[in-house]
């Protein structure tokens, strides 16, 4: 990585890292874009070349979310359910206690800020609708049971596949979620969904297996 590739992404961190504080004090709908140009050290522009939304600058990894699912079904070993291998990923996450899933005394806040802004609710969103057609994607090009031979244009499976497996994931962090937040403490949760989440997944991918 050359000089200049550096200093982007260290003053794409810096802006982004600023905005984060001014959020999580503040409020995201209480905090102008200006304000974190200022916590910055930078023009307004400058965060706009960066970060085109003001919500980017909440959700600044918003394209790793949005390929994670679709990357696990692409990347998995041939032959291996789509259904298992999300499953894995999520128990492993929550084995080893990922700060992204709340095992982090900032996850509450940083919830409650995505809670109190609409913006940022509509954005959440979004970005569960584009991890999901990118999943959709995926499956279309490397379906269950094959070794890498897309369905045929037109199968819905893939579409119906990857909005069971995608709501269910969701729906098990969204529960890790809500029981943090409601004041339970991190590893009760994750002892409480993560054998809901095992058997949830395990209930798809045995449909599956029965369906080929």
């Amino acid at each position: 990585m050359g000089l200049r590739e550096i200093k982007k992404r260290q003053t794409r961190t810096a802006i982004a890292d600023a905005a984060l504080t001014l959020f999580l004090k503040h409020g995201f709908d209480q905090v102008t874009v200006a304000q974190v140009a200022g916590q910055a050290g930078v023009s307004t522009n400058t965060v706009f070349n960066y970060f085109p939304a003001k919500e980017d600058l909440f959700f600044d990894r918003q394209a790793d979310v949005e390929g994670h699912l679709a990357a696990l079904v692409r990347d998995r070993a041939p032959g291996t359910c789509p259904v298992e291998t999300v499953r894995d990923d999520l128990l492993s996450a929550l084995r080893r206690n990922d700060p992204l899933l709340g095992h982090h005394p900032g996850a509450p806040r940083f919830w409650q800020v995505i809670l109190d802004s609409p913006a940022l609710r509509a954005r959440e969103r979004e970005i569960s609708e584009n991890a999901e057609a990118a999943l959709t994607a995926a499956l279309a090009e490397h379906p269950p049971g094959t070794a890498g031979t897309p369905d045929d244009a037109g199968d819905p499976m893939p579409a119906l596949l990857a909005g069971a497996l995608a709501g269910t994931h969701r729906a098990a962090v969204r529960e890790l979620r809500r029981r943090i937040m409601s004041g339970e403490a991190p590893e009760h949760a994750r002892d409480a969904v993560a054998p809901a989440a095992l058997l949830a997944f395990d209930l798809l991918c045995s449909g599956l297996h029965t369906h080929r």
